[in-house]
């Protein structure tokens, strides 16, 4: 069998060592690098191109949604492969916009990863099993509903941003971040203010909750 090389991005150190752990005993299936934030995981996914990127939802900088977007988008080859605590039909529609074809529940991962896993290799789509599949058969086959996809009026940088205001971060570390000049980020930030209609920080970060950018 064709060795399939993966990425593995969680902010926990102990849970990334438990999903490499689980893969031991597949010796087709190589962990080849580990990310603990979204940022790095793209960047990363972008670089090496790997056949599986095994994404957490909740990570810091970017959350795994925005990061499924962005390695989709860079590195079309690559499945991706969602890893939550949350069980959700909003969530499984948003991971199927972001073009991730796997959901799985971390209580599940123990189980059901090395299957997953080879699904998404087998170009098949995989969803944990205490999700209905009607779930997916449902999107695929009638399209998006008319429950608007989260974040969806935010460009990606926007998005972005948000994420790391409401992580705490000022236009100084969100320009060191993105490598943007901060009159620049001051501009986005002042520009998601007004478009999304938030009077403060507060605003921003029950939405970044809401849309699962961060744990509350």
């Amino acid at each position: 069998m064709k060795t399939a090389r993966i990425l593995i991005a969680d902010d926990h150190g102990l849970l990334r060592r438990g999903l490499r752990a689980a893969l031991a005993d597949s010796p087709h299936l190589v962990v080849e690098a580990e990310a603990e934030d979204g940022r790095t995981a793209v960047e990363l996914a972008l670089k090496l191109k790997p056949d599986i990127a095994i994404l957490d939802v909740s990570m810091p900088q970017l959350n795994g949604l925005d990061a499924a977007r962005a390695i989709v988008a860079g590195s079309p080859d690559t499945r991706v492969l969602v890893l939550t605590a949350h069980e959700s039909e909003r969530l499984v529609r948003d991971v199927l916009r972001a073009g991730a074809r796997g959901y799985l529940l971390k209580s599940d991962a123990a189980s059901e990863l090395i299957p997953a896993i080879e699904a998404l290799l087998a170009e098949r789509s995989y969803f944990t099993s205490t999700v209905a599949q009607v779930v997916l058969e449902g999107f695929l086959k009638n399209g998006p509903d008319e429950d608007a996809e989260a974040g969806g009026t935010l460009s990606p940088r926007e998005r972005e941003i948000v994420q790391l205001l409401a992580e705490g971060k000022r236009s100084k570390e969100i320009a060191r971040v993105l490598s943007i000049a901060v009159n620049t980020a001051d501009t986005h930030r002042g520009n998601i203010m007004r478009k999304m209609g938030f009077a403060s920080i507060s605003d921003v970060v029950r939405y970044a909750i809401k849309n699962k950018m961060i744990d509350p």
